[in-house]
C-alpha cells in the first residue's frame, strides 16, 4: 500500500466519520468476540450470530476477525456488521467455498443442507489470496429513521475502509439474498459485483429454494469507490 493509498483512506475514513456523526450515529470496531455476543444478545435478540461467525467453528481472533457497531445519541444499539479474513492459499474462492459453502448459511432454522447447493461464477473462480467475508449486517427494524435514509452506503464504506486499513484484503465478498439484492442493496451499500446462481438454499420440507448472490469487490474496486463523493452517493 502506498502513501498515497494511505491518504486517500485516511480522507475517506474522515468523510465517512464526518456523514455518521450528521446520522448521530457513533461507531465502535472491536475484535472481542464475547464483547460482540453480550452486545448481540442484548440488542439483536431476535438474530444469532450468523455461523461464518461461530468462535466453536472458527478461531476468531484480531488477525482475522472484527466487529462493528454503531448507536443512536441515547446509547441503543442500532447496527452490527463483521468482517473475516481468509486466506485462500492456492484455492479460488470458487474452490474454497465449493467445499466450505455449508459454513455459511443464512440465518435460519430448518434448512436441508443436503439438498442446497453452491455454484462457482467467473468472479469467484478468479479470486485468490487474502479475501475478507462481509456479514452480519443489520439495522435496527424499530429505528424507522435510519432505514431509507442512505446511512446503509456509509456504513458499507466504513466497513470496506477498516477493512482495507486492517488487511488490505485482496477481495472483500459476501452472500445476500436474491429478493433484497433485486430491489437494489447491493449497489446502495458499495458492492460493484454481483454473481447470481451462486448459492440455491432449501427448507426441510419445502420445494421453493431460496437464491443468493454472491457480491463482491476487489481492491481496486475499493480504491475507486472511496474516490467518488459519498456524500452525493449517500444523499
Amino acid at each position: 500500500m502506498s502513501l498515497h493509498d494511505l491518504y486517500d483512506g485516511t480522507q475517506a475514513i474522515a468523510t465517512t466519520m464526518e456523514l455518521l456523526n450528521r446520522y448521530r450515529v457513533t461507531m465502535k470496531v472491536g475484535d472481542d468476540m464475547a464483547e460482540y455476543e453480550r452486545i448481540v444478545e442484548k440488542w439483536r435478540p431476535n438474530q444469532v450470530i450468523g455461523a461464518p461467525f461461530d468462535k466453536t467453528h472458527h478461531k476468531l481472533d484480531r488477525s482475522n476477525f472484527f466487529w462493528m457497531v454503531g448507536h443512536d445519541p441515547e446509547g441503543r444499539i442500532i447496527h452490527t456488521q463483521a468482517m473475516r479474513l481468509i486466506d485462500l492459499g492456492n484455492e479460488s474462492l470458487g474452490d474454497y467455498m465449493r467445499d466450505k459453502f455449508r459454513e455459511f448459511p443464512p440465518v435460519l432454522p430448518d434448512l436441508d443442507l443436503q439438498r442446497s447447493r453452491y455454484r462457482a461464477g467467473p468472479g469467484a473462480k478468479s479470486m485468490h489470496g487474502e479475501v475478507c467475508y462481509h456479514g452480519e449486517f443489520w439495522i435496527d427494524p424499530e429505528g424507522g429513521q435510519y432505514r431509507g435514509s442512505g446511512l446503509s452506503t456509509v456504513l458499507g464504506r466504513f466497513a470496506f475502509l477498516t477493512a482495507t486499513a486492517r488487511w488490505s484484503p485482496d477481495y472483500i465478498f459476501g452472500f445476500m439474498a436474491q429478493s433484497v439484492a433485486f430491489k437494489g442493496f447491493a449497489a446502495r451499500h458499495g458492492y460493484m459485483h454481483a454473481e447470481p446462481g451462486a448459492l440455491r438454499w432449501y427448507r426441510e420440507g419445502q420445494d421453493v429454494p431460496l437464491d443468493g448472490l454472491m457480491v463482491y469487490m476487489g481492491r481496486e474496486d475499493i480504491r475507486y469507490l472511496t474516490s467518488l463523493p459519498l456524500q452525493d452517493i449517500a444523499a
